[in-house]
């Protein structure tokens, strides 16, 4: 069964963010190429779309607006996501090191594809995440989009 939602999209200036909302959270912030047809902004959206501006101007270092990202993923999933919430504003953590958070052990691909299926970029830092080589690794929003928001924090 599909759960529908509010569905927005907005231009920032890393390109069209998607963003939907369900029972007054944040479900999904997803990269698009150009804009679908929007629903009304409800309130929720409405601080997602603040805090995101204030957030690419430098005004914002965390995130306020409530999020689910638990409507979708499998467990695993889930605590790599919440892991990925703990790192600072402007830091970066290997794969590695968010396997061994996670696992204790070096589960390092299975993160990277947990990483990968984040449903809520941007808010829950995904960006925040480099190869142990200190190399930007990949970015489901590429490494254009992946770089800009490291340069945003002060991380180019």
């Amino acid at each position: 069964m599909k759960m529908t939602g509010t569905v927005y999209y907005k231009k920032f200036d890393i390109g069209w963010l998607r963003l939907e909302s369900l029972d007054g959270a944040i479900i999904k912030v997803d990269y698009v190429d150009e804009a679908g047809e929007s629903d009304a902004p409800d309130k929720v959206i409405e601080q997602c779309v603040r805090e995101l501006e204030e957030y690419f101007n430098g005004g914002r270092k965390s995130f306020d607006v409530k999020i689910n990202p638990d409507v979708s993923g499998t467990p695993f999933q889930q605590s790599v996501w919440k892991q990925l919430r703990m790192i600072p504003y402007g830091e970066t953590i290997s794969y590695k090191t968010l396997a061994e958070r996670i696992s204790g052990s070096n589960y390092s691909r299975a993160v990277a594809n947990a990483n990968g299926k984040n449903p809520i970029s941007i808010i829950i830092p995904c960006h925040r995440v480099i190869a142990s080589n200190n190399q930007l690794g990949g970015y489901t929003g590429g490494l254009d989009r992946k770089k800009l928001l490291l340069s945003v924090e002060g991380r180019s």
